[in-house]
């Protein structure tokens, strides 16, 4: 066989293995997002259990950067410390180590069962959780079915003359081996995607052992370096967490590589062939990691903050002011008497009219955890950039109003005021209300019962994914995607009634949290319906045009009111 149709063969087998692996990790954060997340915040507090709760995490999304991301943006919210989450990431690691031992095994009978049932329940169901545990289902045939394609790609790759060359190369340069590994698996974004292929070359007899070490070291080091990268935007308490686990990580793996060089490793001691021996050694560093680093995570805390000091308050502010000062409205006054660019501009300002309210809403939960005034403060006073931009797109479409303009523009003109005063009225909803029940509940020092705080997460998990949603229906003006807004606010319903009903069953069993938080736990829930239905009112005037939305649910309107007024003369 041609080695460019090995290449080929070999490409699209770890294109498949990459999607696969986001497959699962996609479809295990959709079914069980919030509770993902309560997880980590039930174990912030022990190192123990934080480790554990990474390794749980990283099992379920076949992805310690994915439980990394979580990690910083909760250090980022104040909810855990630094060294807590260095703790959830060694823990991460090593689940994802655990993950890599499972699908190293030969699971290929159970390929077909696991795409049938996956895409019945995908397919043939409609609640959430079931179609995304079909989703989860068919990530994994999908990643055994792509391990198998690379095994048959590589096949030929043993008869190849020049991989002896390449192989001794490596085997006598082993920290370039170590940084190939390291970059590829910074590349591909997916520790556990490399080491899968790393494995399988092995078990194809394509990689020796003491190379495929030096492999395995590099990609502990790059998936770490990962984390680093994504999190390189974001506020010092995040970046510190990823850091410290690359400190962490890199040491250890440098240290190993050069122990190597020294010391006769007895690989065979772990396994009966070359592809197991790596993937008992992956998990067995892995483990090695936690037991040695777990307890040095609070002096590595103090190291990272040491590295990426906090900056100076002045200057934090400066750069807020700055940036505002230099935020341009998107109403352009210039193209006025042009009614479709100014609408387009007014839509244009809108959308960040809503973005703004995204942003409000979005760490409502983390506030209820472990919100401080002043990060509710900050949230709240977001509501005034919301009122001003109300006030200007109101008073910039009635001046675009006063010129020439059709029916349909000065419909569509009427459509935009009216979500922009919905948005002011959410915008006014989250600064008035839910954030008030932040403050109140921290400066009441009380806490949800774990299933309120989960029901409250999932309805808040549901309104940011259907505002989302909404803002862009007012873009693109799609009527699948508004007739999909509109079912959405019909199926919250259905969790917020039974929220409600929940919620007065722990009342009557006389669960304490429960009692205390009552008020705070109820008013929550309306507000978070109340949003969502503010939201999906953007898809109504698109659904009504095309005759998908009825303007009135009566039947015959006009007959039944003049039966109505017959009944009571």
């Amino acid at each position: 066989m041609q080695f460019s149709i090995i290449l080929l063969h070999l490409a699209g087998a770890v294109m498949l293995l990459l999607w696969a692996v986001r497959m699962v990790r996609t479809g295990a954060e959709r079914a069980c997002g919030p509770a993902l997340r309560g997880a980590l915040r039930q174990a912030r507090n022990a190192r123990i259990r934080s480790a554990g709760a990474g390794t749980v995490l990283a099992v379920l999304l076949q992805s310690s950067t994915a439980v990394a991301m979580l990690a910083a943006g909760f250090a980022a919210s104040g909810m855990i410390s630094v060294s807590a989450g260095l703790a959830i990431l060694l823990g991460a690691d090593l689940g994802s180590a655990l993950v890599v031992q499972v699908l190293s095994f030969d699971l290929n009978w159970l390929v077909p069962a696991l795409i049938l049932v996956g895409g019945a329940m995908a397919l043939k169901f409609e609640a959430r959780g079931i179609k995304q545990g079909g989703r989860i289902l068919m990530g994994v045939a999908f990643v055994l079915l792509s391990l198998h394609m690379i095994g048959e790609a590589t096949a030929p790759m043993r008869q190849s003359a020049l991989l002896p060359l390449v192989i001794s190369y490596l085997r006598a340069d082993y920290f370039t081996a170590f940084a190939a590994a390291a970059l590829f698996t910074w590349l591909i974004h997916s520790s556990v995607a490399a080491i899968l292929l790393f494995v399988t070359l092995a078990a194809q007899g394509v990689l020796p052992v003491e190379v495929g070490l030096f492999f395995i070291l590099g990609a502990n080091c790059g998936g770490a370096l990962i984390a680093v990268w994504l999190t390189r935007g974001e506020p010092v308490e995040a970046r510190r967490v990823p850091l410290g686990n690359l400190i962490f990580r890199g040491a250890a793996a440098l240290a190993a590589l050069f122990v190597l060089q020294v010391v006769m490793f007895p690989t065979h001691s772990f396994g009966a062939t070359e592809g197991r021996q790596l993937v008992n050694l992956h998990l067995a560093f892995n483990l090695a990691l936690v037991v040695c680093c777990l307890p040095f995570t609070g002096t590595m805390e103090k190291l990272v903050t040491l590295l990426i000091a906090d900056r100076p308050a002045a200057k934090v502010k400066e750069g807020r002011d700055l940036l505002m000062s230099r935020r341009t409205s998107a109403l352009d006054r210039t193209v006025m008497r042009t009614p479709g660019l100014a609408l387009a501009s007014a839509t244009r300002e809108l959308l960040r009219m809503g973005e703004v309210v995204e942003v409000m809403l979005r760490p409502v939960m983390d506030f209820f955890d472990a919100g401080t005034t002043d990060q509710i403060r900050k949230a709240q006073k977001l509501d005034d950039d919301v009122n001003r931009a109300h006030t200007e797109i109101k008073l910039y479409i009635a001046e675009v109003n006063r010129g020439s303009m059709t029916a349909a523009e000065a419909q569509r003109g009427v459509e935009l005021t009216d979500f922009a005063i919905n948005l002011e009225r959410a915008g006014d909803i989250v600064a008035k209300n839910l954030l008030v029940l932040t403050q109140e509940l921290r400066d009441k020092n009380l806490r949800f019962s774990r299933a309120g705080w989960s029901e409250l997460a999932g309805l808040h998990n549901r309104v940011m994914a259907n505002m989302q949603l909404a803002l862009n229906v007012l873009v693109s003006s799609d009527l699948v995607s508004a007739r999909q807004l509109v079912v959405e606010k019909e199926r919250m319903r259905k969790p917020e009634r039974m929220s409600h009903d929940r919620h007065l069953k722990r009342l009557q069993s006389g669960m304490t949290q429960s009692v205390d938080t009552s008020d705070i736990h109820l008013e929550a829930v309306r507000a978070l319906k109340e949003i969502n239905s503010l939201m999906a009112s953007v898809a109504y005037p698109l659904l009504t045009q095309s005759g998908d939305l009825l303007e009135s649910r009566l039947a015959r309107s006009g007959e039944a009111a003049d039966s109505i007024a017959a009944a009571l003369a």
